[in-house]
C-alpha cells in the first residue's frame, strides 16, 4: 500500500510543478483549482492500475470518481476562462508581495493542494487495495445511492448558480430558488456526500482507517475553504444575504424558515 502512495504522490508532484510553472508565466494561480477534480481522477486511476484488482467494486469506483472529477474540472475550467485570478490568490499576492509570491505560491498553494489530494484520496486507496475477492454488499449499494444524491446536488447546484450569474439582471442579487432554496451550499453539501459515499465503499472493502480522508474533506468544506471562507464577508458585500442566512439552512437541505 505504501508503494502505491509514493508512486501516486510522485505523479501529483510532477503535475503540481508543471502547473506552478505555468502559473508563474501567466501570473494566475487559479489554474490549480481546475486541477482539483482531475487530480483525484489521476490518483484513483493509479490506485486501480497498481492494485491489479478488477473486481466490480473497483470498476464502479473508477467510473464514479472519473465522472465526478472530470465534471468538476470541466466546470471550473469553463467558469475561469477569461477571468482574472481568484480574489483569494490576489489577496495572498498583495499580502506577501508580487516580487516573491511567484515562488511562495508553490509551497502555499500547489504543494499544499497536492498533499491534500493524497490525504483525501485515502478512501480510494482503501477501496482498490482491499477489494480483492470481495463481492458487492448492501453497503456498496448504499454507496452508489449516496453518490447519486451527492452528484445531483453538486452538479445541479453548480448549474443553477452558473445560470443565475449569467443573467446580468441578477448582479448583486442572491440565488434563493431551486436547490439553493433549501441549503445555502448545495454544491458543497453534494461534494461532502460524494466523499462519504467513497468512505462507505471503503468500509465495504474491509478498510476503516482510510475513511479519514472523507473526514478531512468534510472538515475542509465546512470549516476552512468552503462554507466558512465563502460566507466570511459576503453579508457585507450583499446585504440581501443576511436575510438569506436567516431563512435558509447553512449546509444540510431543509425547508426555509418563514
Amino acid at each position: 500500500m505504501f508503494s502505491f502512495l509514493i508512486f501516486a504522490a510522485f505523479i501529483i508532484l510532477v503535475c503540481m510543478i508543471i502547473l506552478w510553472s505555468i502559473s508563474v508565466i501567466i501570473k494566475n494561480v487559479s489554474i490549480v483549482d481546475v486541477f482539483w477534480g482531475l487530480g483525484f481522477v489521476i490518483v484513483n486511476g493509479i490506485y486501480f492500475y497498481l492494485s491489479e484488482n478488477f473486481q466490480l467494486r473497483s470498476i464502479i469506483v473508477l467510473l464514479l470518481v472519473s465522472i465526478w472529477g472530470l465534471r468538476l474540472s470541466i466546470y471550473l475550467g469553463l467558469r475561469n476562462i477569461g477571468k482574472s485570478e481568484d480574489f483569494r490568490y490576489q489577496e495572498f499576492r498583495r499580502k506577501y508581495g508580487a516580487h516573491r509570491y511567484w515562488w511562495f505560491s508553490f509551497f502555499q498553494v500547489f504543494l499544499l493542494q497536492g498533499a491534500l489530494i493524497m490525504i483525501i484520496s485515502l478512501p480510494l486507496l482503501g477501496i482498490h487495495y482491499f477489494s480483492e475477492n470481495k463481492d458487492l454488499s448492501i453497503l456498496d449499494y448504499m454507496g452508489i445511492t449516496l453518490w447519486l444524491i451527492g452528484f445531483i446536488f453538486e452538479s445541479l447546484g453548480d448549474y443553477q448558480l452558473a445560470k443565475f450569474k449569467k443573467d446580468p439582471r441578477n448582479n448583486n442579487k442572491v440565488l434563493n430558488t431551486g436547490l439553493w432554496k433549501y441549503t445555502r451550499h448545495p454544491n458543497y453539501f453534494g461534494d461532502t456526500v460524494v466523499w462519504w459515499a467513497y468512505a462507505i465503499f471503503c468500509i465495504s472493502a474491509g478498510a476503516y482507517w482510510p475513511i479519514l480522508g472523507s473526514v478531512i474533506m468534510t472538515f475542509l468544506i465546512i470549516k476552512v475553504s468552503g462554507v466558512a471562507l465563502l460566507e466570511e464577508d459576503i453579508s457585507d458585500r450583499r446585504p440581501e444575504y443576511k436575510m438569506y442566512i436567516d431563512k435558509t439552512s447553512s449546509f444540510f437541505p431543509w425547508f426555509p424558515k418563514k
